[in-house]
């Protein structure tokens, strides 16, 4: 009996030991040691993505004060992100945060067990074993386009209304990157947040085949408005499709903007109505106290818990309105939007629910309808709605 004790001790500490090596951080850092966070980006500030995940950064600051250490790479590649991270891991970076879709995050993350990676979630992350200190997490951003959607339909509502528009003419347009589901959710949930308020409403859609390319969102965004779309939004991060409005709004024609990430009153004061975000501080921060109180990432987060995934919307704070213009926006406008994102923290409102079918542009064969409804983000922060309903359309076919 006495050889079997020894022998379970022995395989209980081996265990342990397995386990400590792979979440060492949680052993070496202190409570109150100053620790390094490594913030890496395929872009920088002068786009408005970044400029938004940098807000991160000053969030973590005030909270840490000069107990967190910040280390900054920008403007990395994609294919070229190793060695920057490698290098963050020798700089002594506790945990580092990656705004880009790289495969090869994972893949120095099984070479150096001691350091936490938090990675912006991919396509392929679902149901893939990963290392156990790397994570994923995205925003439940639907939620944010469906809450943007009823602003440009209050305001189609407005100017069909006062007869500026006839319905026929009632034209949503949206600057897209990839025909990839992360656009076509968005897409889908700002036409039906519009429907809501003006059933007429239609979408057209174009891609600029890029991550981050002012020049050709702004020209995407001007092939959109002489198709006659009337409020344009855009899932890319620079400024050229709110530029591109004002221009128009200049003009004397009729063109608004709705943005993404940062406050456009200043960039397209004539066309401008609203901007959504993504708030990510409370992922950051949260992950960052896990590492300072040796705890699991998933378990010091608000959010929902795939793994070691995490996705949030508004009810955990993931999600925010920024300023309304109320010089453009429609009368009733606040108050709408308002009301909208109460209901989708209570979980009343079923965004992808409806008379309506999509079919994937990819695949004719994949198609969805939506009369039962659909649920967004169930199994993985990465977006999985890619179809183009009805109503929505892409401009040139994609071409």
């Amino acid at each position: 009996m006495k050889r079997v004790y020894i022998i379970t001790l022995a395989v209980c500490l081996a265990i342990l030991g397995a386990f400590g090596s792979v979440y060492r951080p949680w052993a070496e850092t202190g409570r109150n040691e100053t620790i390094k966070v490594g913030f890496l980006y395929e872009n920088d500030e002068t786009t408005a993505y970044t400029h938004n995940f940098a807000r991160v950064q000053t969030a973590l600051k005030s909270a840490y004060g000069d107990a967190v250490e910040i280390q900054t790479l920008s403007n990395v590649r994609e294919k070229e992100t190793r060695e920057p991270l490698i290098r963050l891991v020798r700089e002594g970076c506790a945990i580092i945060f990656v705004y880009s879709y790289t495969e090869q995050v994972a893949a120095v993350a099984s070479e150096f067990p001691g350091t936490q990676f938090c990675q912006i979630s991919r396509s392929d992350t679902e149901g893939v074993p990963y290392p156990a200190n790397y994570h994923t997490f995205n925003a439940e951003a639907w939620q944010a386009r469906y809450v943007s959607g009823i602003a440009a339909g209050m305001k189609l509502r407005q100017l069909i209304d006062e007869g500026t528009l006839s319905r026929d003419e009632a034209l949503l347009g949206f600057v897209g990157s990839y025909p990839v589901p992360e656009v076509h959710s968005a897409c889908a949930a700002f036409l039906l947040g519009a429907r809501s308020v003006a059933p007429e409403a239609k979408l057209l859609l174009d891609y600029t085949h890029s991550w981050c390319s002012y020049r050709q969102e702004k020209a995407v965004a001007e092939a959109l408005i002489e198709a006659g779309c009337v409020i344009l939004s855009q899932h890319t991060p620079t400024l050229g499709p709110a530029d591109a409005c004002e221009a128009a709004a200049q003009q004397r024609r009729t063109v608004y903007h709705i943005g993404q990430d940062m406050s456009m009153l200043d960039i397209a004061p004539t066309a401008a109505l609203t901007s959504v975000r993504v708030n990510w501080s409370g992922y950051v921060l949260g992950a960052v106290d896990a590492v300072k109180h040796r705890r699991l990432i998933e378990s010091a987060v608000s959010g929902h818990i795939h793994g070691s995934d995490v996705s949030g919307g508004f009810a955990e704070g993931w999600l925010e309105l920024m300023d309304l213009s109320h010089q453009n926006a429609a009368p009733g406008t606040l108050e709408a939007l308002e009301k909208a994102v109460a209901a989708l923290k209570k979980g009343s409102v079923d965004v992808f629910k409806g008379p309506y079918t999509g079919v994937n542009p990819a695949n004719a064969d994949d198609t969805v309808d939506l009369s039962a409804g659909y649920t967004e983000n169930a199994k993985s922060s990465y977006p999985g709605f890619r179809w183009l309903i009805d109503g929505m359309s892409v401009l040139g076919n994609g071409e």
